[in-house]
């Protein structure tokens, strides 16, 4: 076997935990192969002080891993499947999905308090415009601010910055055992999830036959139905960090579920839908409601919000 194969990974706390775990995961079926993790710093990891949607968005967090991947630095990539745009560079493949966490957004309040029971004129944080287009769209009576920053930063940040309450993936919160700070699990109607939310990408070179084996003992094929039919609505979308789109699939009875949003970044418009179909057709379904939101009004919308400057 080859000396050791190497993982490359951004060097967040959370992202080093996703890492590790599918390290200690292939270590179980390879326990003689060594295995390393190579931190590498991303745009999105240098870039603390913009929000994401005015420095680039989706793929802020993986280029940089990605190019030494394709330069052979590493063998295979570890990210958070959210963080992954809709077009892969060529030479790269999705090795495997490992079995997906909740998809959730959660709120993390500070004085304990539900989100229909904060204040008007109640201070919440988050780094995402999906999350404030949505936040905006249930309570226009509360004022959104950017929060930029790993986990850790931005729990700090919510008494720091006098914040009432911020809102983060519940993966991320369980991975790092910090449930306990969860004051609620957001319901759909109030968060859609962003697109792959929840689950681990692990990216590979295309002709690297050796990796793709190895990994493929850790994809979980529900997951990965369910994901390709979210990611194939995205890729339709043509969306990214820079625009509220959200996306969640569930699968019942082989029939698969996909729900979609696009929303104005102020949350004065949300275009909502829902499809189901069979499981085999995922993809199809992800463009088939992608192909409903535009016909009703997401076309515009979408055109709209790439003209115009983004709010933080």
């Amino acid at each position: 076997m080859k000396a050791s194969i190497k993982i490359g990974t951004r060097g967040s706390k959370l992202a080093l935990w996703q890492a590790n775990w599918v390290r200690s995961a292939l270590n179980e079926k390879f326990s003689h192969q060594s295995i390393e993790l190579v931190p590498i710093k991303t745009q999105g990891d240098k870039i603390l002080d913009v929000p994401l949607a005015n420095v680039g968005g989706k793929g802020l967090f993986v280029k940089e891993i990605e190019q030494a991947l394709l330069n052979q630095r590493v063998d295979l990539a570890v990210h958070s499947m959210k963080d992954m745009p809709a077009d892969i560079p060529e030479g790269l493949c999705v090795g495997a999905i490992p079995k997906r966490e909740i998809p959730s957004d959660v709120l993390i309040s500070r004085k304990g308090l539900r989100f229909s029971e904060l204040e008007s004129g109640s201070v919440m944080g988050t780094s995402s415009l999906r999350r404030a287009a949505q936040l905006r769209y249930a309570r226009a009576d509360i004022t959104v601010r950017p929060l930029r920053g790993n986990l850790d930063t931005r729990l700090r940040k919510l008494v720091t910055e006098d914040m009432d309450a911020i809102v983060v993936a519940a993966a991320g919160v369980k991975r790092l055992n910090l449930e306990d700070r969860i004051t609620e699990y957001l319901n759909e109607e109030i968060m859609l999830p962003a697109v792959g939310q929840g689950a681990l990408c692990i990216e590979i070179r295309e002709n690297d036959p050796r990796v793709a084996e190895m990994v493929s003992v850790l994809d979980h094929s529900q997951t990965r139905i369910i994901v390709s039919g979210e990611r194939a609505f995205l890729n339709r979308m043509q969306g990214g960090c820079q625009i509220p789109i959200a996306g969640h699939g569930k699968l019942k009875n082989n029939r698969y579920i996909l729900t979609g949003l696009v929303a104005d970044i102020d949350g004065s418009t949300v275009i909502k839908d829902r499809i189901s179909g069979p499981a085999a057709s995922a993809e199809q379904i992800g463009i088939e409601l992608a192909e409903r939101l535009l016909a009703k009004g997401a076309d515009k919308l979408l055109k709209k919000l790439t003209e115009v400057p983004k709010l933080s």
